[in-house]
Parts: structure tokens; sequence; C-alpha cells
């Protein structure tokens, strides 16, 4: 499958002039771009103060049930 793909993309590429491939070029780095997560491991110090953090959250009412979210999301 992914060759298929590999030989149309081919196929197009070469029948594009130089700006169009820049223009193709830039479009794809934009996509790969927005795909990149920003990850920093953390120590298992910050992860257990983060998890209480949330749970003290929780208990204090700082949350959104399933129910509320879909009526929420029926609004849109």
């Amino acid at each position: 499958m992914a060759n298929t793909i590999d030989q149309e993309l081919n196929k197009y590429l070469v029948k594009m002039s130089e700006a169009e491939k820049k223009s193709v070029l830039q479009m794809i780095k934009t996509f790969l771009e927005g795909r990149k997560t920003a990850f920093e491991p953390i120590s298992i110090e910050q992860y257990n103060r983060e998890l209480e953090e949330a749970e003290k959250g929780i208990e204090a009412g700082r949350f959104t049930t399933q129910e509320d979210l879909e009526n929420e999301i029926e609004k849109w």
C-alpha cells in the first residue's frame, strides 16, 4: 500500500515546477510539525504531586461529568 502511495506521489512530483514543489514541501513540513508533542519526562515525585493535586481537585468538585460534557457537546 505505502509503495503504491509513494509511486503516486512521485508521479505527481516530477510534473511540478520548483515553486510548486517548494509549496508542497512547506505544506508537508507544516503538517508534520503539528503532530509533534511537547513531551518532557517528569520525575516520579512530580508525577505524584500532580496526582495529588488532581485528586484534591476532584474532592473539591472541580471536574466535569460525562453527562455534563455530553450536554455541552449537544450545544455546539
